[in-house]
């Protein structure tokens, strides 16, 4: 007999998306240039994003751009809403594209016709009762000041991220009551290109930029904390983590000890000055051991514990396994992060491991660590779907990979976690962050585009938007 799991009353059941991999119209609307639109797709993208050479032009010539087009969201945005409504979606995790509100980032006033546009979208939103669950800044940030002012190692950011926050809180304050601050802040320690605006000098100051540009990230996020609460009557406003367990390959104290150190650098530190307001006290062994001395600016640090984050949100693809000493061999792939391989797991077409139960612990550290709610804004499995003859396409490995991560979840509401919603990543087909591929789709839609740019971009219904429906109509009871 399957168990039936009791999710809250009012669970948050829906999808992820970001605005740069999904809406397209790179130049339309006064939309400026993000660090999005100039990382090509294909394998090249990983080169960079590990921090190759790159010059931050586009060279159509010489590369793909799937960004620059994306599904065509800012068109079609009508008709995926739609679909996101027949599934029952009760909200739905989206991000506001900066440059197109603010199109060079430094601006005193910003574009009327970006606002208008996540407006309407916010408006069709709520016409079917769909909560918006709002990213501010999702790997898109405008181009203009990582070229002009070296992105997030340069203080001054910390100045626009605010007047663009205050900008969406006050013209949304009655349209969106969940926000986060930073996607995934924490991936900046392994592909500091993507939030930070920057690649690494040198490896000897690395990760003295890294954590400083991260310690300007977190005063940004604090004020946005500050602003919202003034602006905004009851709402919430969360931080954003990857989040990956560690396990230690085995027993051996040494690799115990290395899978601690390497869990909470990259698991807490971010978190714990999010949501406790202050560097976790292993932090300061790490900065004297890398060489790391951070320029605090008077009134930093009290801000800080101010205005913590309200809730943690959360990705959640895969576990990591890790240890002391370890050849190439023996590594595996992952999102932001990889690891050794973990005997006990399968993989994905694209390596990344498959860990179920690896969900359930994430929620459970995460609970005991920090006592308050959490939200799993991402989580999904990238593969290839094959659209048979007739049309259909029947992705089962992708519904008994949701399925087992919804289990997990139910287990730890059962262990005493207080769980307020799950957005499942990529819930219409859209190009991937790490790669820019279309090729590895998430979703519960598919959508006619293939790597190269071609298709018609015809929406089609995959056998686990079927699913996924029956998931959000039981509230999780039937999964």
């Amino acid at each position: 007999m399957n168990k039936i799991y009791h999710f809250p009353s009012e669970f948050l059941w829906g999808g992820a998306t970001a605005a740069n991999q999904l809406e397209g119209a790179y130049r339309e609307g006064g939309k400026g240039l993000s660090i999005a639109d100039v990382l090509p797709g294909g394998k090249v993208r990983l080169e960079l994003l590990a921090g190759a050479s790159f010059n931050f032009e586009i060279d159509k010539e010489k590369y793909v751009y799937p960004n620059h087009d994306g599904i065509d969201f800012y068109h079609r945005y009508k008709e995926d809403i739609a679909l996101f409504a027949e599934m029952g979606f009760k909200a739905f995790r989206m991000s506001i594209a900066w440059s197109r509100i603010f199109p060079n980032g430094d601006e005193l006033t910003p574009n009327e016709e970006g606002l208008k546009f996540y407006d309407d979208v916010f408006d069709e939103l709520h016409k079917y009762g769909i909560e918006p669950v709002v990213t501010i800044s999702h790997y898109e940030m405008p181009l203009h000041l990582v070229k002009a002012y070296g992105g997030w190692k340069n203080r001054k950011l910390i100045s626009f991220f605010e007047r663009y926050a205050k900008t969406l809180f006050e013209r949304y304050k009655d349209k969106v009551k969940y926000w986060l601050t930073f996607n995934e802040i924490n991936g900046a320690i392994h592909f500091p290109i993507l939030s930070l605006g920057f690649l690494p000098d040198n490896k000897n100051t690395r990760l003295q930029h890294i954590f400083q540009a991260l310690h300007h990230q977190f005063v940004a996020s604090s004020l946005a904390v500050k602003a919202a609460h003034e602006m905004i009557p009851d709402v919430k406003v969360g931080c954003m983590l990857i989040y990956a367990p560690t396990y230690s390959f085995d027993c051996h104290p040494e690799n115990v000890l290395h899978a601690l150190q390497e869990g909470r650098i990259f698991n807490y530190l971010c978190g714990d000055v999010q949501v406790r307001g202050e560097y976790p006290a292993f932090a300061k062994r790490f900065f004297k051991e890398n060489g790391i001395e951070i320029n605090i600016h008077d009134g930093d640090l009290e801000l800080l514990k101010q205005y913590p984050v309200d809730f943690i949100s959360f990705s959640y693809y895969m576990s990591r396994t890790v240890k002391k000493e370890k050849s190439p061999e023996e590594m595996t792939s992952g999102n932001i992060i990889g690891g050794v391989k973990n005997p006990f797991l399968k993989a994905s077409d694209w390596g990344w491991e498959i860990d179920p139960i690896g969900l359930r612990i994430a929620l459970n550290e995460l609970y005991d660590r920090y006592q308050k709610p959490l939200f799993v804004v991402e989580n999904g499995l990238g593969a290839y779907d094959k659209v048979e003859e007739d049309g259909s396409i029947n992705d089962d490995y992708r519904i008994d990979y949701l399925r087992e991560h919804i289990k997990a979840m139910g287990e730890a509401i059962e262990d005493g976690v207080e769980l307020i919603g799950y957005t499942s990543w990529g819930c219409i087909d859209l190009v991937s962050a790490s790669t820019g591929e279309m090729s590895k789709r998430y979703g519960f839609i598919y959508v006619d585009k293939d790597d190269q740019g071609n298709g018609t971009l015809e929406r089609r219904k995959k056998k686990s938007f079927y699913w996924y429906k029956r998931v959000i109509e039981t509230n999780g009871k039937e999964i």
